[in-house]
């Protein structure tokens, strides 16, 4: 009740106002009378003050003290004595004068009334507004329906934002108009409400932000919250800077009423997401692995998912290790996948992504005519991807790909020459971007790497350093630095007499001299057949297990 509401009272028909005329619109929430008051130190917002009139004589400073407390209005039981002053008095307080004496119980109980009658009212329009709502919600309709609702209710635009404070859905408002009052509300809904301005559990808000041409809106704000988890806000929008009061109080009920079930649908729509992205994730994964049953199944797969499988991909792969103390593993590997395919953004060009083990992959459309250039975009793309990589994880990673596959027949050879090369990578310690093409050495071998020969050269040449891991250590770093014996003693931090000693451990091991340079060239080789049949292996007992 208002200060207006209480004079249109049949009980204040003879009342006067004496100071404050132009107060009028405060809210008035209960009544006390001045001896309890003057007890004690509470604040008196939204208070009427209930005095007799001879308790008024040489009290004028009390009013002063009344007003700096918050009291809304001084009830005066009757005429005031004569030599009350008519000037000076507190600028923050009506003063009425009652045409009669009503005694406080009469007035106490008529506030109390009225207020108990709001409560209903409110408490009629909640559910009014929440069996509207929730009528919608369980006949499916959408976040945009939802939030449309909430405007014809409020008779005002409406907005849903996110936890991050991106527009889900909105009404009555324009594109622009929309991300000019986002842009102006954001920053405020980032400072939090304290919990002494909620209202019964809720974090609501009134700000006034900037409007479309300058303008100023008020924007009536309610979080969000599922559990303990925050989902986002629910915006009744007023093109005025200064609402009426009921107004923003029927505001308020509609978006208290509206987070619950726009919360509801935001999350059953996440839901919904996941399962569409685990699906498309497992096309992915049948994509790169080539397991389809028929190139219908994956024609018809590739339709539902909205993929032009008649394009040119690239596909790249990078560790997805995490740091250390992240609750969710699993979750945080998707989202870092998310990231990675978000990287350099382009309207023409789509990404698709999985996680596969502890590796992140990325399959994305190529916009390139001639070989090189694709392979121009795949670099610069995968430049971006170890960037924005190595800024989430907060250190270096590799980034591997293989050659553009034109048609999705074509990508399972491209992801496992992206596999192999980030094998390579990761043992050799390189980071940033690595292309299956740019590992000369290691390419021109695979098609001899599953010979007979070649496993014979591995028994002999590394077989005998197995049983040794500092001899098999020695000679790489030996062949690793050239063959320079002081390099490889610093590098491995031992005497040079003792990195001698070793190679001659070594030398006798495999048979040959390892000083010479035909037999430095013959134990590289193992060495890198060795390696590239490890990488092979594992990409292999990946795909079997499929």
């Amino acid at each position: 009740m208002t200060v207006a509401g209480l004079l249109d009272e049949s009980l204040m028909a003879q009342a006067r106002v004496i100071a404050g005329g132009d107060r009028l619109h405060l809210e008035l929430v209960w009544v006390l009378p001045l001896a309890e008051v003057l007890s004690r130190p509470d604040p008196l917002d939204g208070v009427a003050v209930y005095t007799r009139p001879q308790a008024l004589l040489g009290n004028h400073g009390t009013l002063t003290a009344l007003a700096a407390r918050g009291a809304t209005t001084l009830l005066v039981d009757g005429t005031v004595p004569a030599d009350f002053p008519q000037s000076g008095l507190p600028s923050g307080l009506v003063i009425i004068e009652m045409g009669f004496p009503v005694g406080f119980a009469a007035l106490n109980r008529l506030l109390a009334e009225r207020a108990l009658s709001q409560e209903v009212h409110v408490m009629r329009y909640s559910t009014h507004v929440h069996a509207s709502l929730a009528g919608l919600f369980h006949r499916g309709a959408g976040s945009q329906m939802l939030i449309r609702e909430v405007s014809n209710l409020a008779r005002n635009p409406a907005v849903a934002l996110d936890a991050r404070g991106n527009v889900v859905a909105e009404n009555g408002l324009g594109a622009e108009a929309a991300d000019v009052i986002v842009a102006s509300i954001r920053p405020k809904l980032a400072e939090g409400l304290p919990a002494a301005r909620r209202t019964a559990g809720h974090e609501t808000r009134v700000d006034t932000v900037e409007g479309p041409n300058g303008c100023t809106w008020t924007a009536i704000a309610s979080a969000i919250r599922l559990g303990k988890a925050f989902e986002g806000w629910v915006l009744v929008l007023v093109p005025t800077p200064e609402p009426g009061v009921h107004d923003v109080a029927r505001h308020v009920v509609i978006t208290e009423q509206a987070t619950a079930i726009i919360g509801s649908e935001m999350l059953r729509q996440h839901s919904v997401d996941e399962a569409e992205e685990r699906a498309r994730g497992d096309f992915v994964q049948a994509l790169v692995h080539g397991s389809f049953s028929s190139e219908h199944d994956m024609r018809a797969r590739a339709e539902y998912h909205e993929i032009d499988i008649d394009t040119r991909f690239g596909v790249f792969v990078a560790p997805g290790v995490l740091p250390r103390g992240v609750d969710n593993p699993a979750a945080s590997m998707v989202r870092l996948a998310r990231y990675a395919a978000g990287v350099a953004p382009d309207p023409s060009v789509r990404s698709y992504v999985t996680v596969i083990g502890d590796i992140l992959v990325v399959v994305r459309s190529l916009r390139g005519e001639t070989n090189q250039q694709l392979r121009a975009e795949m670099t610069d793309y995968a430049d971006a991807m170890a960037v924005e990589l190595e800024q989430r994880r907060g250190a270096p990673v590799a980034v591997a790909y293989g050659r553009p596959a034109r048609g999705a027949t074509q990508v399972s050879d491209s992801y496992r020459e992206a596999r192999v090369a980030l094998g390579i990578a990761r043992r050799l310690g390189r980071n940033g971007a690595t292309a299956y093409h740019e590992l000369r050495s290691f390419t021109v071998l695979a098609d001899i790497a599953d010979t007979e020969h070649t496993r014979a050269l591995l028994r002999d040449i590394l077989g005998p350093l197995r049983a040794a891991p500092d001899l098999l250590e020695t000679l790489t770093g030996y062949l690793a630095h050239g063959g320079n014996v002081n390099a490889t003693a610093r590098a491995l931090s031992v005497h040079r007499n003792t990195m001698l000693a070793k190679l001659d451990r070594v030398s006798r091991s495999i048979g040959l001299d390892i000083r010479l340079p035909e037999h430095q060239f013959t134990a590289w080789l193992a060495i890198r057949l060795d390696m590239l049949t490890e990488v092979r292996s594992a990409v292999e007992r990946e795909a079997s297990f499929r």
